[in-house]
């Protein structure tokens, strides 16, 4: 019988000890996916990188041009990420069987509670507005059909139902805490304090101290349980930008949005045709690769631009903003940043069943994404600047565009007419170099 009444606490270390174990096991997963992406130097101008990512991770200075969402965010974020910190305590007391075993800090440990509390109804508050701008169809972008259709609509809808939950149930072990402490029962030492579960206590006053018991343990094991498999779930999830965005703006590009890079292959060779004393075939290696030119597949991408796909937080602000979706065109910067983060996870399963050679005959480019939605952007770079964890789109399509024009001959007939009066004519009009001036001569 003695041995019985450690049960619960090696229980709770079991499942604690596995939680963190599964979690470890996915992050691991999502470093080995992004790492299938190519090299990309993002290590320079330290200082600018650690600024930018405390301005717009942690401040959230670029969410302020949509004020509600922006407060409803903020309530939601602190609150959550606070009110965890309470994980410390539900810990120590399960692994221990102790009952608020920082309850000896006295006023400062009733602050703290109080605290939580608040933040407690503001993370609830933030996820009902979300629930209902989210489901009314009062916010275009966040509509059910489209990009969102399916899954990433019942994922939103899921993890703000779960928050809601998850603080129902801490405020619910409060109130059944506080009035077992006001009761006296033995276990349940006096300490906290508790504006917002006072609300609920007296729907529990009249139960019984054994009733108030199984309220206040069950509250305690939903919460640690739910946090642990909320945990496990982010990275399924488009939530798991929570911890993606403070890397991902770190690294973002520091350079003009609209800034193209060159692609080192072709850089090669132009030098090579510019060069008169040049031998193009004196430095070739006959067993060399041929190169590829853009990407057509997640593993042609850089590992930034997969980092980029993780991150998103499908809020659809880069949609929204898009003028060639807004004139009715096929093209939504969301639905690329998703179709890359599904295929990216497509191939990181097909790793773990069949190894890391395995094809499957798909590739990102015509099977995830289509050649239409590509040619439909303007790389204006508006979704770039409207993304609130700095994500640019633009960068994929580019590199998407440019295996369709080098790799595939598949650019459209406009693109091609002016790559036939470049090679002929050196300009991307239609008239011979001794024609240019004729302008000037009429008048």
């Amino acid at each position: 019988m003695d041995a019985l009444k450690y049960l619960p606490q090696v229980l709770f270390s079991i499942l604690f000890l596995a939680g963190i174990g599964f979690f470890g096991r996915n992050v691991l997963k999502v470093v080995r996916n992004i790492r299938l992406g190519k090299p990309l130097n993002r290590n320079d101008r330290k200082g600018e990188r650690i600024k930018t990512m405390v301005l717009v991770a942690l401040g959230q200075s670029k969410m302020v041009t949509r004020p509600l969402a922006a407060v409803m965010h903020l309530f939601v974020y602190i609150g959550f990420i606070i009110i965890n910190m309470e994980m410390l305590e539900i810990v120590i007391d399960g692994v221990f069987g102790t009952h608020r075993i920082f309850a000896f800090m006295g006023g400062f440990y009733s602050f703290l509670i109080a605290t939580f509390e608040v933040l407690a109804f503001l993370v609830i508050l933030g996820c009902v507005v979300f629930l209902i701008r989210r489901n009314s169809g009062a916010v275009k972008r966040l509509l059910s059909g489209g990009d969102l259709k399916g899954w990433p609509s019942r994922d939103g809808n899921m993890i703000l139902v779960t928050e809601i939950l998850l603080m129902l149930a801490f405020l619910s072990m409060n109130a059944a805490d506080a009035l077992l402490q006001q009761r006296g029962e033995a276990h349940y030492t006096v300490a906290g304090s508790f504006p917002v579960s006072q609300l609920l206590q007296p729907l529990f006053s009249g139960l019984g101290n054994d009733v108030l018991i199984g309220i206040e343990r069950f509250g305690w094991w939903f919460h640690i349980l739910g946090i642990l498999c909320f945990m496990n779930y982010l990275p399924y999830s488009k939530h798991w930008h929570i911890i993606m965005a403070f890397p991902n703006t770190y690294f973002s590009k520091l350079l003009p949005k609209a800034e193209f890079t060159n692609l080192e292959s072709v850089t090669k060779e132009v030098k090579l045709m510019l060069d008169p004393s040049a031998d193009p075939f004196a430095a070739a290696d006959p067993d060399a690769p041929l190169p590829s030119f853009g990407a057509k597949d997640v593993t042609d991408l850089s590992w930034k631009q997969l980092m980029d796909a993780y991150t998103c937080t499908e809020c659809g602000r880069c949609t929204s903003e898009c003028p060639a979706n807004n004139t009715g065109k096929k093209l939504s910067p969301r639905k690329i940043m998703m179709a890359t983060r599904d295929r990216l996870a497509e191939v990181g399963c097909n790793i773990d069943k069949h190894g890391k050679d395995h094809n499957d005959g798909k590739t990102l480019l015509h099977h995830y994404i289509s050649p239409e939605e590509l040619w439909a952007c303007t790389t204006c770079n508006a979704c770039a600047e409207a993304c609130p964890v700095n994500i640019d789109p633009v960068s994929i399509i580019i590199d998407l565009r440019r295996s369709l024009v080098m790799e595939e001959s598949a650019a459209p007939g406009s693109l091609n007419a002016m790559f036939s009066n470049i090679e002929n004519n050196a300009a991307p009009w239609q008239f011979s170099q001794a024609d240019r001036l004729n302008w000037a001569q009429e008048n």
